[in-house]
């Protein structure tokens, strides 16, 4: 049977039947579906995208911010470190304590108080911020991350974003307070803002009672406290003057009263302690005034306070250094220093001399661990680091290798020194030769040696050469020694006989006052120690029991020898003393 296919293409076109023509209609509702699929994605992931990055920054997450306060004014920028504080600041300068209010972090409050409390919370914040947080801008970032991107290896945290910046840290009476700004990321907020955290908020009242305007500034008329030149209010630039008139005035009434009581005074240990007690007490009285009065009285602005803490704590530690070097010096001069009371120059002093040697070197350890304190106090409270922008001289290589530099001389006689009281090389007191001087070690202070002369005349050197220079210490081990006086005589002079006055001389010398300073005098010898042309080297050699009296003991029987010598040869016609030409002595 014969089938046409003209009929049968008829017969499917009129039913529908063909598959090829289902398929291609199926695939093309498949199509569509597929796409609008993949365009509902990509518009969830762009909806979705902000929130994801954001929850990737680093944020504090809070409850929803400040609803008690109402939506922020457009003055109010809080995007970004900088811009906060720039809005806060300008808020409060126009004295728009609302819109500085959405700056803090209320969310301690309850939202019915926010309105109220909020406003005075942001007046108090203000007020200590203009007082004692110089603010270093250079912290306070434009970038809402507020990353750092200076700094390299130099800074723990630079090509890192931040989510909590230091702004100052205030003392409290239990534990400091710290003045931050934190980047936080409300319920319910499309992105995070930088304000003062709730922390810093819970702290203010407090900050503001012991940082904030004293009662006399309080008492001063609207007038008196609006700024003007440099930043400054009005009784700032009077009070600077008043203030310094009045430690003036402190320091010479101190000065008069201190100098009135010395003169009065009839020992000889007071008045050394009043005249070294003088200027550590004006010092300390004036920084004294001055610290309460910047406390209680006058509490300057930030820009003031920058200079005025660390010099407070300059004057505190200065006067402390200078009652240790002036005070303690003059409650140990009698034996530290050889004077009127007590005499370490002789044998029996010799314990005297080791203590006095160490209580000096006990005494330049205190003043340098005082110093490093006193430093650290002050470079702490002159905030150099943050305050001033110098943060190349907070790491500790500039700022070590600077001080090392400037001070390398100092550092080394004050090590030389220690070395000295360590080793008692030389003590107070002892009787050295140094460089051909006899002399007797006065002082050892912290950058030179104070030798006094046989003729009292003080012999400076500085500590470092000191030690590095050979010298002759007599009353190092045991005191007794032999005084030797070396003479030039004749090759024809009688020995023996000479022998015989030598020991009348020591004799008649050993009668006097200076026999005590004597010993036995079985150890005293006449020897010929040598011969050249001009005649032969003879040594009379003295016992001598205190090395501090030896030169006086030498000299009496010099003279003495000398005089009976002359007479021998007088009285014999024979020769003892060489001639020479001065041609031929040259």
């Amino acid at each position: 049977m014969m089938t046409d296919p003209i009929a049968m293409r008829a017969r499917r076109h009129s039913t529908g039947a063909d598959p090829r023509r289902a398929f291609g209609t199926a695939g093309s509702a498949g199509v569509s579906v597929l796409l609008r699929g993949l365009a509902l994605c990509g518009l969830l992931i762009l909806c979705l995208a902000p929130r994801a990055a954001i929850a990737q920054e680093p944020t504090f997450d809070a409850p929803p911010l400040n609803t008690g306060l109402g939506d922020p004014p457009p003055r109010i920028d809080r995007d970004s470190p900088r811009a906060a504080m720039a809005s806060f600041l300008r808020a409060a300068n126009d004295g728009d304590w609302e819109a500085a209010a959405h700056v803090l972090e209320l969310s301690e409050l309850p939202p019915g108080q926010q309105a109220t409390e909020g406003p005075r919370l942001a007046h108090d914040l203000y007020e200590v911020i203009e007082r004692k947080a110089v603010l270093d801008w250079s912290v306070l970032l434009g970038r809402p991350d507020a990353l750092q991107t200076q700094g390299g290896d130099t800074e723990a945290q630079a090509g890192e974003p931040r989510r909590s910046l230091l702004l100052r840290t205030l003392h409290l009476d239990i534990a400091p307070a710290e003045i931050r700004l934190n980047r936080i990321l409300p319920e319910g907020a499309e992105r995070p803002v930088w304000v003062f955290p709730a922390e810093t908020v819970r702290d203010v009242p407090a900050l503001h009672a012991v940082h904030g305007p004293s009662r006399f500034e309080s008492a001063l008329p609207g007038w008196m406290r609006e700024k003007t030149v440099g930043g400054l209010m009005r009784w700032e630039w009077i009070g600077l003057p008043v203030l310094i008139v009045a430690a003036i005035i402190l320091g010479l009434l101190v000065y008069r009263t201190l100098d009135a009581a010395r003169r009065r005074a009839r020992r000889r240990v007071t008045t050394d302690i009043l005249g070294a007690a003088n200027k550590p007490l004006i010092i300390a009285s004036v920084t004294g005034l001055v610290w309460w009065v910047t406390g209680n009285v006058f509490v300057f602005s930030g820009r003031v306070d920058m200079f005025l803490a660390p010099a407070i704590a300059t004057g505190f530690v200065t006067a402390l250094l200078l009652f240790i070097v002036g005070g303690i010096e003059a409650l140990l001069n009698g034996l530290v220093a050889p004077g009127e009371d007590v005499d370490l120059t002789g044998a029996e002093q010799a314990e005297a001399r080791t203590l006095a040697t160490r209580l000096n070197a006990a005494r330049r350890v205190l003043v340098v661990v005082v110093f490093l304190i006193g430093a650290g106090v002050v470079l702490s409270s002159a905030n150099l680091a943050g305050s001033l922008g110098l943060s190349f001289l907070a790491s500790a290589g500039a700022l070590t290798l600077l001080l090392g530099f400037a001070a390398r001389d100092m550092l080394s006689n004050i090590m030389a020194s220690l070395q000295i009281a360590m080793n008692q090389s030389a003590r107070v007191g002892d009787r050295v030769v140094y460089e051909g001087e006899l002399c007797h070690v006065e002082r050892i202070n912290m950058t030179f040696v104070q030798l006094r002369n046989w003729d009292s005349t003080r012999l400076i050197v500085p500590v470092r050469e000191f030690v590095s220079e050979t010298f002759s210490n007599w009353t190092l081990q045991d005191p007794a020694m032999l005084r030797v006086l070396k003479m030039k005589l004749d090759p024809q002079a009688d020995i023996d006989a000479l022998r015989d006055v030598f020991s009348d001389v020591l004799r008649d010398v050993a009668e006097t006052d200076l026999g005590q300073n004597m010993d036995d005098l079985d150890g005293a010898s006449v020897d010929v120690a040598g011969q050249d042309i001009f005649g032969i080297d003879v040594w009379f050699s003295i016992p001598c029991a205190d090395p501090n009296s030896s030169w006086e003991v030498a000299c009496a029987v010099r003279e003495r020898l000398v005089a009976r010598a002359a007479k021998l040869e007088k009285e014999s016609g024979g020769k003892i003393f060489a001639t020479a030409a001065a041609a031929e002595a040259g």
